[in-house]
């Protein structure tokens, strides 16, 4: 173009029109054509400009000085042909406020500083104009600038409204420990910029925390927005916004905070894409094709904050994670909770707030809530509704269903108050040990070592093989092993503890409790052994004397131990007696357990288990004998219920319940191998006893005879008599193995689960061999006592059952305990017909019919 050309275009384009194109001609003259590419820097903010720049062709950008104003996508200018860049700041000899980027290719007119510099001082018109022109378009462009500020604030409300989250719904409720330590981790979280990964099981309240943290923090008067991860586009258009396209949330949402709610749920075409918005804290609009030229990224300035129901591995480095602990963990939370859902519900509602009955809050606390928080919430929500304006919430309107470990429970406790009172009381099982047992057993002792020899004079063998065998084997199935808390061998052992601590002042030794966890059932496995072999041998039911000092050995080793460990360390670990009783005690249709969620909710001094001073409603004990806490027991084995837990709780906590007998061995047991070899012993013991009997049957089948005469004789035949009986279930359970064609691991349980389901056999084979023995010599004590002491006892009275009843309740009982034993052999395994194992049972209760001679 020539001068008068780039003149007139200048009056007719540019922001010149209102001078005169003769005033206009002389700094057309000096304007040079320079062409530009897209991207190119034009002027750069904060140097002086060497001259103005006016755009003929293209489109260019302006940009402000600052990094934070240059983020604000409404500071930024878009320049459009005519636009007139540095005009004030070469007048003034200022730098520039703001860059200038080119958008496109084009051209511009570049026209030196001083030459504009002595065109505005020559012509006196022009500055008038310049003036007026500049104070114009500077309130021109600060009213356009605040027209398109409220624009953008309508619009990005338009687009955030749908996903904010107005205010946090309520703070962190409840003094545990867990608690305090969430509560210190959200205040942390409030003051940092760091991605946070909040994760917890469903119904914790996480975005809730996440409304905490963002409430709590600097940034709290910008928005908050959730988003739900499984409803995002697996393109991320609505979170990254796309390219020539509307802005997406991250854009709009400025420096606020992005909530992206159950992550796991996230698209998996999206994941890459968060890993490098938090790797590199930008992120890149979505193209529509892959032919349009790559993008620059993006900084975004929000805070981001995920919830999860779990941990995303993918994530954890790049983000701070906060784990919400469940509610069955923070049961001392469930008081301040239900109270605070109480008040929350009775208040929208209008209605007086009931109170929470001590029962209720004791159900509330032993149920496990699956759905945590929400769940909690509901079920008070609910109680209040079937209260139906009740003062009280009773634990009735409770409708929680009961975990796993209390489904099929009714604690007698509560069924019978007189029985809480009589074992709360000194009778159970002070009074009763040391006014009764104790001199019985010491007179029992006593008839044996000197009085006569036989069973048919000695009311010593009388009470111990025809009275105490057959009672303490049917107690088992109702009481466990109730016999402990009585049994005489311990009441010594505490005894003599107690006055050596007198006479010599000292502390007893702690339990080596992993050599005893590990060895102590073998011991006592090996003693029982022996008492079998003692038994046989040396015709102990029918000797008195060394009956005697079978029950001294056995008192010897409680003494022993208690002068040596605290506590009752005999009767836990190394007692054969107590073996027995522990094994048996899991077919027991009661229990002696705990509400988990009160102990560890109220109770700070686990008086049941360690002991201490009367607390409130809890007696002073000294704590469990056995080292047990009622709360984590999974069976019978190491409660003797002396109910010293029952006397020591101040919080009503536990519990004596009704319940399916043997439900531990296939819920929550544990198998243990020298459990295994004792119910091997036991089987083969009912065998033992029978020996003359079984040998006679199998000289009369296959003919051949056995000398009991000798001492080696005698004693393999003892041994073979233990062990053979044991081959039936090994053979049943290998060759289940082999028919499911070694699947094992694939369902199919262990021969250590396997076993326990011969337990009601064994008990049954046991009980069905000592009623003969209970069903007539116990009733002839009167005579035998007589006879004790010298005197004819044949004019007093007997009780004899008959021999058919006899027969009758042996073939009964060995029947029931068939029968159960298939029951519980189908329980345990979980799967399939165990047929091949309820052939081995059929096996054994044949076998013990015929040597029991029914």
């Amino acid at each position: 173009m020539t001068p008068a050309e780039r003149a007139q275009w200048l009056k007719n384009h540019t922001l010149f029109q209102a001078l005169s194109l003769e005033s206009l001609y002389p700094l057309a003259e000096q304007m040079q054509e320079h062409p530009f590419q897209q991207g190119q820097a034009l002027a750069e903010a904060g140097t002086v400009p060497d001259g103005i720049q006016i755009l003929i062709q293209g489109r260019m950008d302006s940009v402000p000085l600052t990094r934070r104003e240059e983020r604000d996508p409404l500071s930024r200018v878009s320049l459009l042909p005519g636009s007139v860049v540095g005009l004030a700041e070469v007048l003034a000899e200022q730098p520039l406020s703001r860059s200038v980027i080119a958008l496109s290719n084009g051209s511009l007119g570049w026209i030196p500083a001083a030459a504009v510099r002595a065109w505005a001082a020559g012509h006196p018109q022009v500055a008038t104009w310049l003036s007026n022109r500049v104070e114009a378009q500077e309130l021109a462009e600060a009213l356009a600038q605040m027209t398109a500020r409220l624009t953008y604030e309508q619009e990005r409300q338009v687009a955030l409204r749908p996903y904010l989250v107005p205010k946090v719904e309520r703070g962190i409720v409840g003094p545990s420990r867990y608690a305090v330590r969430l509560r210190q981790q959200v205040k942390e979280a409030a003051h940092s910029r760091e991605p946070i990964l909040i994760f917890g099981e469903p119904g914790l309240e996480k975005d809730n925390i996440a409304a905490l943290i963002h409430f709590g923090s600097p940034y709290r008067r910008q928005p908050m927005i959730k988003l739900d991860c499984s409803a995002l586009q697996s393109s991320g258009a609505d979170l990254f916004g796309r390219a020539g396209g509307k802005p997406g949330l991250l854009e709009w949402l400025g420096e606020g905070t992005l909530l992206l709610n159950n992550i796991q749920e996230l698209p998996a075409e999206l994941m890459p894409k968060i890993l490098k918005l938090l790797e590199t804290g930008s992120y890149t609009p979505v193209q529509r094709g892959e032919s349009e030229p790559a993008l620059d990224p993006r900084p975004y300035r929000c805070r981001i904050l995920m919830v999860s129901e779990r941990v995303i591995p993918a994530l954890e480095p790049w983000v701070t994670a906060i784990k919400v602990p469940p509610l069955r963990v923070r049961k001392a939370d469930i008081k301040a909770k239900a109270d605070y859902f109480l008040s929350l519900y009775t208040r929208r509602r209008g209605i007086p707030k009931p109170s929470l009955a001590p029962e209720a809050l004791r159900r509330l606390q032993s149920y496990d809530y699956p759905g945590n928080s929400r769940e909690l919430r509901n079920l008070i929500e609910r109680a209040v509704v079937q209260a139906a304006g009740a003062p009280v919430l009773n634990e009735e309107v409770f409708w929680a269903p009961q975990p796993r470990g209390k489904q099929f429970r009714l604690n007698l406790l509560n069924a019978y108050p007189s029985l809480r009172k009589f074992l709360r009381s000194p009778w159970w099982t002070d009074r009763l040990n040391y006014g009764l047992v104790l001199p019985t057993y010491t007179l029992v002792v006593f008839l044996l070592f000197w009085g006569p020899q036989d069973r048919a004079h000695n009311v010593g063998l009388n009470l111990f093989w025809a009275w105490w065998w057959p009672l303490v084997l049917l107690v088992f199935p109702v009481l466990g092993r109730v016999w402990c808390a009585v049994c005489p061998f311990m009441i010594y052992g505490e005894l003599v503890q107690k006055l050596s601590l007198w006479l010599w002042p000292r502390q007893l030794g702690k339990w080596p409790r992993q050599s005893a966890e590990r060895w102590g059932g073998w011991v006592l496995f090996a003693g029982f052994a022996l008492i079998f072999l003692w038994e046989e041998i040396w015709d102990l039911p029918n000797t008195a004397y060394l009956s005697a000092w079978l029950l001294l050995l056995i008192t010897g080793g409680a003494v022993v131990c208690s002068l040596l460990f605290e506590r009752r360390f005999w009767c836990r670990y190394l007692c054969p007696i107590g073996g027995m009783n522990g094994l048996y005690a899991k077919l027991s249709i009661t229990e002696l357990r705990a509400q988990q969620g009160t102990c560890s909710a109220e109770c700070t001094t686990y008086q049941c288990y360690k002991g201490g001073p009367q607390k409130g409603e809890g007696l002073e004990t000294g704590g469990c004998p056995l080292y047990s806490h009622p709360a984590q027991l999974q069976d019978n084995k190491d409660c003797v219920l002396c109910m010293t837990c029952l006397k020591a709780c101040p919080h009503r906590s536990v519990e004596f319940n009704l319940r399916p007998p043997g439900i531990e061995l296939w819920t929550t047991h544990t198998p243990r191998p020298h459990e295994v070899a004792l119910l091997l012993l036991l089987l083969g013991g009912i065998y033992l006893h029978c020996l003359p009997q079984v040998l006679a049957w199998i000289e009369q089948v296959w003919g051949l005879s056995w000398d009991l005469q000798g001492f080696w004789p005698h004693l393999a035949a003892a041994l073979l008599a233990l062990g053979i009986p044991s081959v039936v279930p090994v053979l049943a359970y290998g060759l289940t193995w082999l028919q499911q064609g070694m699947r094992k691991g694939k369902g199919q349980r262990g021969f250590a689960e396997m076993i326990y389901g011969y337990l009601p056999l064994v008990l049954g084979g046991t009980l069905a061999f000592y009623w003969p023995l209970f069903l007539t010599e116990a009733g002839q004590i009167l005579p035998v006592t007589w006879a004790t002491f010298g005197q004819t006892g044949s004019t007093l009275p007997t009780w004899t059952a008959h021999p058919a009843v006899i027969d009758f309740l042996q073939g009964s009982t060995l029947i029931v305990a068939l029968v159960l034993s298939w029951v519980l052999i189908q329980k345990i395994a979980r799967q399939g017909w165990q047929w091949l194992s309820h052939l081995g049972a059929l096996v054994l209760t044949v076998s013990l019919w015929q040597v029991l001679g029914i």
